[in-house]
């Protein structure tokens, strides 16, 4: 198990299986943010950028909605691997990064009037979306960390209860024991099965 949990902290491993649950979420929706490509742009390079731009654009909340929710699950797999918010946030922002970088990269390179007229929006949409992950990174983590701290708490409360639970009594002389001796300590007389106390 602990061999499993080093890989998956790897980050290209993390890298990979966010991406792919990603991709078949939007794949499978049929999701699609509109680009007004500009003319004479190849079919291959629209592709690129359209398949880029479904990761991480959207037009209007309903659609800021679905690109949160099919973030929802890649940003909560590091939350459980490392349980440390720092580590957590730059997992998800890294993530976040790459094809936000390449989707402008190849606008601006491949499209450069619908960049240069849209980039103002394309910008919030980024911003807005990097804040999200963000909230959601720090928000999961913390309340994993509270959730881990109460398990441990509930844990360490009932190890404690039955550490000082008696266990036994004596039917001589009525003392109580949290273990179970073989001799009543006090008036020495033999602990028989009978004298067990009942829960």
């Amino acid at each position: 198990m602990e061999k499993i949990r080093k890989i998956i902290q790897k980050k290209l491993v993390l890298f990979l299986i966010q991406f792919i649950i990603l991709s078949i979420f939007i794949i499978i929706s049929g999701y699609s943010f509109k680009i007004s490509f500009d003319s004479g742009i190849t079919l291959e390079r629209k592709f690129i950028i359209q398949f880029l731009a479904n990761y991480i654009m959207f037009e209007n909340v309903y659609q800021l909605f679905f690109i949160v929710l099919s973030w929802l699950i890649p940003i909560l797999i590091p939350i459980f691997v490392f349980k440390k918010y720092k580590k957590v946030i730059i997992m998800n922002l890294t993530s976040f990064f790459f094809p936000n970088f390449f989707f402008y990269v190849f606008l601006a390179r491949y499209s450069f009037n619908f960049y240069n007229s849209n980039l103002p929006f394309l910008l919030s949409n980024t911003i807005m979306l990097s804040s999200i992950i963000i909230l959601i990174s720090l928000g999961g983590t913390l309340i994993l960390k509270k959730v881990i701290k109460t398990d441990k708490t509930l844990f360490n409360e009932n190890l404690d209860l039955k550490k000082f639970k008696i266990l036994y009594k004596c039917a001589n002389c009525g003392t109580e024991f949290k273990s179970k001796p073989k001799y009543c300590y006090n008036c020495l007389n033999k602990i028989i099965e009978d004298d067990q106390i009942n829960d």
